[in-house]
């Protein structure tokens, strides 16, 4: 059978900026062993499968693979796939209901004039905070001396919110921008509370970049050796938990918009929302806009 997919950019209003994603509509029948070898195939972060939901009530099950494996959780691949499926329908629902290996995930959808501009995610997991790493330790995975990182708000600290990373403080843009993954430091450090990847971020952002609080990257392991994300909607969902967590606000919304893939030359722009209430976090967002880029169809040899 012909199986149609759709790709977007997406935390960006620009092509060929933001994260790509490839959503593949047509699942049904799928193995995940072919989801996973047409996941390589696309060679993208992130693809998504859409296939019905176990539970009417909800919009869709999907299901994330990277190049690598099947993931419970991930950022873009929600915000990306309620773009698509959004666009598609006649009249833009509201809200989608994702059913996901992490739990349900639930997506706003933001529309001007009939048409969706934005979709936000509610992360499926409350914020966990897990091992703490030294600072020598997360430098060296970064290619970087301990006085580049920064601990006098956290520690070096793997975090989740359904997908882990380990979250780690800059001193300076400058360092945020000479970072880069060393391998053997890597293999020392992970697998680590079920994290394979460090997103890194700093505070120190020139003006230039004035429109965003932070500016991040994220390393984890690729197709062939480490590799840089554009854009991480979980991990940066997970780290601003974790600063609204830290803050002294007992009730209310911390608001925070955050660069990423700025140094890979893929720039996006992740906004998200945390919700405090009697001093604890209550509700982690994280959203942003996307642009559709291809569409097309694919047969599998023996498939229907």
């Amino acid at each position: 059978m012909q199986r149609r997919y759709i790709t977007c950019d997406v935390f960006t209003i620009s092509a060929f900026g933001g994260n790509p994603l490839a959503v593949v509509l047509d699942a049904g029948g799928l193995s995940t062993a072919q989801m996973q070898a047409i996941a390589r195939e696309f060679n993208y972060s992130e693809t998504t499968f859409v296939l019905p939901p176990a539970d009417p009530a909800h919009d869709a099950q999907v299901r994330i693979f990277t190049v690598r494996s099947e993931i419970p959780f991930a950022g873009h691949p929600n915000v990306g796939t309620a773009f698509v499926l959004a666009t598609l329908a006649e009249k833009p629902p509201a809200r989608l209901l994702f059913e996901e290996k992490a739990g349900l995930v639930p997506v706003e959808i933001l529309t001007e004039q009939g048409r969706v501009v934005s979709t936000e995610l509610t992360a499926p997991q409350p914020l966990k905070r897990l091992s703490q790493l030294s600072a020598e330790q997360a430098a060296s995975c970064l290619s970087l001396s301990a006085g580049d990182v920064k601990t006098d708000r956290h520690v070096p600290q793997i975090i989740s919110v359904g997908l882990s990373f380990l979250a780690v403080e800059l001193a300076s843009r400058e360092a945020l921008r000479r970072s880069k993954p060393d391998a053997a430091a890597f293999a020392k450090t992970f697998p680590c509370d079920g994290s394979d990847a460090i997103y890194l971020y700093t505070r120190d952002v020139p003006a230039s970049e004035k429109s965003c609080d932070l500016q991040a990257r994220m390393f984890h392991p690729g197709a062939s050796g480490l590799s840089e994300d554009p854009a991480t909607g979980s991990a940066t969902a997970a780290a601003a938990a974790l600063l609204a967590d830290l803050d002294s606000m007992r009730d209310g919304e911390l608001k925070l918009t955050i660069g990423q893939g700025v140094d890979m030359g893929r720039p996006s722009l992740l906004k998200t929302r945390v919700r405090k209430q009697n001093g604890a976090v209550a509700s982690i967002h994280v959203g942003g806009a996307c642009v559709q880029m291809m569409e097309g169809t694919f047969r599998l040899h023996g498939d229907g």
